[in-house]
């Protein structure tokens, strides 16, 4: 790793000794960011297998109901009856608070399950049907937001890790590097000045003795 091109002065020796020290504790703060971050990440990325596997669940057990409706008022009549639904969804951007950072999620309000069939053409197939897919359709929306926030997380992650790379290979080596040097240089110009000093001297005492 080069070392900067500065002058070998005890003024920038401070000054580099000051920039690896904040470079040192910065290395350490992001590298204990970059632990919680990855940490909360599994988690979320448990919480996404777990409603994945729920969702299958619901999945193998939503479209035999709609089958079953489908057998038992035809195709027809539920397209009519499905005609007569309206619900209204809420799908908003709200903030979210984890691993001590503000990340921008996903909240969806689904309204209540309101089965609308009258007792003159209301069949249980139908009521089933509604029921199993409302269930289906919660899963799939928790899921999208947990989801939202993991590849939020992901991606802050991979930033996080950048610049603990760029501390660790590249700011730190060159600071050091640059340390060293102007210390080789200050000593080696203190003991120049050492033996000059001592050679002096010893000319001024043996001048004076003659």
């Amino acid at each position: 790793m080069a070392r900067e091109q500065v002058a070998p002065t005890k003024s920038n020796l401070l000054k580099v000794k000051e920039r690896l020290n904040i470079a040192q504790e910065g290395y350490d703060l992001l590298e204990q960011k970059r632990e919680i971050l990855v940490s909360e990440l599994m988690r979320r990325v448990e919480q996404v297998k777990l409603l994945e596997r729920e969702m299958d669940t619901h999945v193998k057990t939503a479209y035999p109901a709609l089958k079953r409706m489908l057998l038992a008022v035809g195709r027809e009549r539920a397209q009519r009856l499905a005609q007569n639904i309206s619900y209204k969804f809420d799908l908003r951007e709200k903030q979210v608070v984890t691993a001590g950072i503000r990340l921008p999620g996903l909240e969806v309000r689904l309204p209540e399950v309101d089965l609308k069939y009258s007792p003159v053409n209301s069949f249980a197939e139908c009521d089933e049907t509604v029921i199993e897919f409302f269930e289906l359709l919660k899963i799939c929306t928790e899921l999208a937001a947990i989801r939202t926030i993991a590849w939020r997380l992901a991606r802050e992650v991979r930033r996080t890790q950048r610049r603990v790379n760029a501390l660790e290979k590249m700011v730190i080596p060159t600071a050091s590097e640059t340390k060293a040097y102007i210390e080789s240089v200050l000593e080696e110009r203190d003991r120049d000045s050492f033996f000059t000093s001592k050679l002096l001297k010893k000319k001024g005492v043996s001048g004076q003795v003659k």
